[in-house]
């Protein structure tokens, strides 16, 4: 079974999900992106890229729907090994993923950069003590 392990400055967070958003908002356009993430054994595969608008670097993907306010696509990109998230401080917010357990804000301010990897979870025997 896979997870998401984020890498906080040093302090690794595991997040039990095999799919999760990732979003946040463009410090220029102040345009909300969104992008859904899968946890795989090849790595974190893109499977859609949501943005509101467009403009400055904001331009919704090739191929994309209109979807209420929101224009949808799906990325053509490999798998990745690991995503890394700057963390300035500079922007009028952090990144915000979301799970199964909830939404929680990443590098609202100036950190070393957050890298999301997949990571293996400890294989758990009949009783539920890990092998």
């Amino acid at each position: 079974m896979s997870a998401l392990a984020c890498i906080i400055g040093g302090k690794a967070i595991a997040v039990a999900a095999g799919v999760f958003t990732l979003g946040w908002t463009h410090s220029v356009e102040k345009t909300e992106w969104q992008e859904r993430w899968a946890v795989t054994a090849k790595g974190l595969v893109l499977q859609e890229a949501r943005v509101q608008g467009s403009g400055a670097g904001m331009e919704p993907g090739e191929n994309a729907r209109r979807q209420g306010r929101w224009w949808a696509w799906t990325p053509d990109l490999p798998p990745l090994p690991k995503l890394v998230l700057a963390a300035s401080g500079a922007t009028i917010s952090g990144w915000t993923l979301c799970d199964v357990a909830g939404c929680r804000e990443l590098a609202a301010q100036s950190q070393e950069p957050i890298v999301l990897r997949p990571c293996d979870l400890p294989k758990l025997s009949r009783n539920g003590q890990e092998e």
